[in-house]
């Protein structure tokens, strides 16, 4: 479990920080419409990834399957929940909704690539050792 808390921090890090630069970027670019759609994707995404914080780190501490179960099933969800958010703001005109697609899409896979990278340094064991009596 505490490797996944180093991961989850450091993920939540580096996506926070490109969410401020995402809004900054939308709302230069795009104007007030563009600073609403940064903000909505920023807020989609924190929330998605919140449910998939607190799911996988619960089904940790059962189980190594279970917990690979939970983000699989999390996983699947998520993109389903995305589909349906989308399809209910297709028609709402108070802000850009390239924006919202943009700053998600760049937070989704901040937040993969830095979860796969601190994965990739964290030194794990293989094989759990046996406990000597």
């Amino acid at each position: 479990m505490a490797t996944y808390a180093h991961v989850v921090r450091r993920s939540a890090a580096l996506c926070s920080v490109i969410a401020v630069a995402m809004i900054v970027i939308c709302a230069a670019v795009v104007g007030t419409k563009g600073l609403y759609g940064a903000l909505i994707g920023t807020a989609v995404v924190t929330v998605f990834f919140g449910v998939s914080v607190v799911a996988v780190g619960r089904a940790a501490k059962v189980s190594p399957m279970f917990m690979m179960a939970v983000a699989m099933a999390t996983y699947v969800i998520k993109i389903l929940a995305f589909l349906v958010v989308l399809a209910v703001l297709r028609h709402v005109t108070v802000f850009n909704p390239h924006s919202l697609g943009i700053t998600a899409l760049v937070l989704i896979l901040s937040w993969s690539a830095a979860q796969v990278v601190t994965m990739m340094r964290t030194k794990m064991l293989y094989v759990t050792p046996e406990e000597q009596a």
